[in-house]
């Protein structure tokens, strides 16, 4: 599928703020089922981008702006070329082992419910591979999608234990019962192209990624049900929410703050057509 990405991030000051530092992890990379056909970072105003990739392979600007500004605007956009391959996620440019990611983060710590969730899924035995499908199942059936109720510091078992949050939350739970099991599993944040007709979007995506023995890493989506396929975008990875966050940084001045997001993407015209 060949999916164009739009995604607007604008920050808005009381007053201006003097000085700026983000760091972002907006830029999608290729791999197998994935090919980035180009993608671009605009900032709306006088700023230095530089190019990095941090510990977890995933590729960092960090971008400066050093005059007083009253807003700033981030403007990513990008054409990706995008294969269905059943979750499957291969020959990705930069990694780590798998074992880095069984390390339980205050995002992803189980309590007594997610502990009991995964001794449950153990006992009904079956593959790894049909736990974490199992797994991926029973989220979307208990947790209810909700934009109001949780924040980006929302623990999974405290999101659990409410019954709603958003894909991270879901995300969160997934990574947390996955390393119960001593399954490595990671976090993922990227775009999701909406088979029903919704363009725009008030955020990007975030789903999970598992390693399983003989296959590799699976994306899996406890927010619809799903392994990945050619709807989704990759973006970035990391033990929970805070690795792989767009945006991270901080200011000096400013006041308070607006903050608004929209995300578009949509198929190819060119796609559609034929």
């Amino acid at each position: 599928m060949r999916l164009n990405v739009r995604y607007s991030t604008q920050y808005i000051y009381t007053t201006p703020a003097r000085r700026i530092v983000q760091l972002l992890r907006v830029t999608a990379e290729s791999f197998a089922g994935q090919t980035v056909l180009d993608w671009r970072i605009d900032v709306d105003c006088d700023a230095r981008l530089r190019e990095g990739r941090d510990g977890y392979g995933n590729v960092t600007h960090m971008l400066y702006v050093d005059a007083p500004v009253p807003s700033l605007r981030v403007t990513v956009t990008g054409r990706v070329m995008t294969e269905d391959r059943a979750g499957l996620v291969q020959n990705l440019p930069s990694d780590l082992p798998p074992g880095v990611f069984v390390r339980v983060t205050p995002l992803t710590r189980a309590g007594l419910p997610l502990r009991e969730l995964a001794q449950a899924l153990e006992q009904q035995g079956g593959t790894m591979l049909e736990k974490l499908h199992r797994l991926t199942g029973l989220i979307h059936m208990k947790m209810n999608f909700d934009t109001g109720t949780t924040d980006v510091d929302t623990p999974a078992e405290e999101a659990f234990a409410a019954g709603h949050g958003v894909c991270q939350d879901f995300a969160h739970i997934f990574i947390a019962v996955a390393r119960c099991l001593n399954i490595p599993a990671r976090y993922v944040s990227g775009h999701l192209y909406r088979r029903d007709g919704a363009v725009v979007q008030e955020a990007a995506h975030a789903w999970a990624e598992a390693w399983v023995e003989d296959l590799g890493w699976v994306a899996f989506d406890p927010t619809n049900g799903i392994c990945a396929d050619d709807s989704y975008i990759r973006v970035a990875c990391g033990l929970d929410y805070h690795d792989a966050a767009p945006f991270a940084g901080a200011r000096s001045g400013g006041g308070s703050e607006t903050l608004a997001v929209e995300v578009q993407v949509r198929q190819s015209q060119s796609q559609t057509q034929s």
